[in-house]
């Protein structure tokens, strides 16, 4: 072989050495990061300049099990949010099932939990929530579905999660009817929207929940 060919192939072999050795060094951090969605601030201070995110309020509702639910229940999680209601023949079978796969992936995961909301409170007290989870194998400690006064569910559904445009004051004329699923970060942040009734997107949440949590981990031993 001559020296030319020797000299390329030492520096092939010395890049492709240190690509790997960078790479195994580098290797819990995450390789994107997740968008942070909704209205931002800006505030300057000393020549610095700090952005306030949109962050989801706080609420309380009760949930299959008789018990209060408060975003102090999701402290320190990633969660996947929804609305639907019971007897809804539609998108919510598709939806809660979806979720349903979603739950099975990281059953067991104290970082990552589920709040479904109804759109119905009247027909769908706490019984009919309780019926309804059992039939998507869901577990109380992880997966929530919540009731509540419709005007507060109405409100975190439009200006909470971001999740209907439609203008509403959550009477008796106002319904809402998504088949959106929101991703939720510890900081109470919106980090995704997805198609609840396409199986694809619902794959695509998956690994954005995978990616987020790598997120947080790499943070966190920084």
């Amino acid at each position: 072989m001559k020296p030319k060919f020797i000299n390329i192939a030492l520096i092939t072999v010395a890049t492709a050495i240190f690509v790997y050795a960078f790479f195994i060094y580098d290797n819990n951090k995450p390789l994107r990061y997740l968008a942070i969605f909704g209205e931002k601030t800006y505030e300057s201070k000393n020549g610095k300049t700090d952005t306030t995110y949109h962050t989801v309020q706080n609420f309380s509702f009760k949930d299959q099990d008789r018990k209060t639910v408060t975003e102090k229940d999701f402290k320190g999680c990633i969660y996947v949010t929804d609305f639907f209601f019971t007897t809804c023949h539609s998108i919510c079978p598709i939806m809660s099932t979806q979720m349903e796969r979603i739950a099975d992936k990281f059953k067991g995961n104290n970082e990552v939990k589920f709040l479904s909301h109804t759109v119905d409170p009247e027909i769908d007290t706490v019984e009919q929530l309780k019926t309804y989870a059992i039939k998507h194998n869901a577990d109380s400690n992880q997966w929530k579905f919540v009731t509540g006064d419709k005007k507060a569910l109405y409100e975190i559904a439009r200006t909470g999660y971001l999740l209907n445009a439609e203008e509403g004051d959550g009477g008796p004329d106002d319904f809402i009817h998504t088949q959106n699923f929101a991703l939720i970060d510890k900081d109470k942040r919106i980090r995704g929207f997805y198609d609840g009734t396409d199986s694809t997107e619902i794959n695509q949440l998956m690994k954005d929940i995978d990616l987020l949590l790598a997120e947080y981990h790499y943070l966190e031993k920084r």
